[in-house]
């Protein structure tokens, strides 16, 4: 599972990304490149749904979804503690 890529495709299907997930760093502010709050919570939902995990609390804010990176840790975080 390349967890990274799947966010690529995730966002590839926001409107502020279209045509452009791919040539995204893994440490760009999405924040500055067009995501607001609406697209930040369709992509929450959607990464609930790729992933099979749920988003507590302290993981809603605009820190975990600053960037790529910081989506790909929190997702594998959820994943491991799933696992567990």
């Amino acid at each position: 599972m390349n967890i990274a890529q799947d966010i690529r495709e995730i966002l590839g299907s926001n409107e502020a990304f279209a045509g452009k997930a791919d040539q995204l760093g893994d440490d760009d502010s999405l924040f500055d490149l067009g995501l607001d709050s609406f697209g930040s919570v369709q992509l929450m939902l959607a990464l609930e749904e790729r992933f099979n995990v749920e988003f507590p609390d302290e993981l809603l804010n605009r820190k975990s979804f600053s960037s790529i990176r910081a989506i790909s840790e929190a997702v594998s975080t959820l994943i491991r503690q799933e696992a567990a």
